[in-house]
């Protein structure tokens, strides 16, 4: 399975992210998150695959959410409504998203790109 990298184009951590894998040879398929967002389904499972809370999957530092004061309704949203909410539009979507086989990382750290792929 080729990995899939979700991002937006524009996004500076998501072309250093590209930069990264392009540098290590790692093959990916591309995919700009607000073109094609990612459906409920798909963010479930890579939730559970992530291992990470459900939080670490919104782009806390975007306009959007500050916009929808998401920081104070989160809290009392069930999981549920949070992904039918992410599904709504990639721009709350953090990226990138890097889906492999058996792991699923969120943002960009060299570290963790090395551990799972290198």
């Amino acid at each position: 399975m080729k990995n899939l990298f979700v991002e937006y184009p524009k996004c500076t951590t998501c072309k250093k992210a590209a930069k990264w894998l392009n540098d290590h040879g790692v093959e990916f398929e591309d995919r700009h998150i607000v073109e094609d967002n990612p459906d409920v389904e798909e963010l479930k499972k890579w939730h559970e695959k992530s291992g990470l809370p459900l939080k670490r999957f919104f782009n806390t530092s975007g306009q959007l959410y500050r916009q929808q004061c998401l920081k104070d309704k989160l809290p009392t949203m069930s999981e549920e409504e949070q992904y039918a909410l992410l599904a709504t539009n990639g721009m709350l979507v953090k990226r990138p998203i890097l889906v492999g086989e058996d792991f699923v990382l969120v943002g960009f750290k060299e570290k963790d790109y090395e551990e799972k792929l290198l």
